[in-house]
């Protein structure tokens, strides 16, 4: 299967409206049909013909579109989040954490982390650590332990 699940999920989401519709179509036949018959032997035919498959049609369509939900909701990379990624990894107009500067805190922390650490970029009150008692983070390893 592809990397990308979109064109599986619309193939199948429209199977599914193919399929619901022609369920519909054979459900309303058979039941005109079945309706214009007084006797049950003479109805059978209708019920053997059209309403049976009409609604294993529809149960069908009910399985294809839960796929293909399902499939559209896959882990993966949809489009937007690629492109979000590339905004993401374009360099920005300010200026970028560094880690070459001293070892960051939050009030009240207890770790020391990089200045490019994701858990500190970008919070303004980040801190200097100083010559604080604090254990390494574990995402970015300030020091060599």
């Amino acid at each position: 299967m592809p990397s990308n699940p979109r064109p599986w999920s619309r193939l199948l989401w429209w199977a599914g409206l193919v399929a619901a519709a022609g369920g519909t179509v054979l459900c309303v036949a058979g039941w005109y049909g079945i309706s214009g018959e007084r006797f049950a032997e003479r109805q059978l035919p209708y019920l053997a013909s059209c309403t049976v498959p009409g609604a294993a049609l529809l149960v069908a369509a009910a399985v294809l579109c839960t796929g293909a939900a399902l499939l559209s909701r896959a882990p993966g990379r949809s489009e937007e989040a690629e492109e979000e990624q590339e905004e993401e990894d374009e360099p920005s107009a300010s200026a970028a954490p560094s880690s070459t500067g001293p070892p960051l805190r939050v009030p009240g922390g207890t770790l020391a982390h990089r200045p490019d650490c994701p858990l500190v970029a970008g919070r303004p009150e980040a801190e200097p650590a100083g010559e604080s008692d604090l254990a390494p983070c574990p995402v970015c390893e300030p020091w060599p332990r």
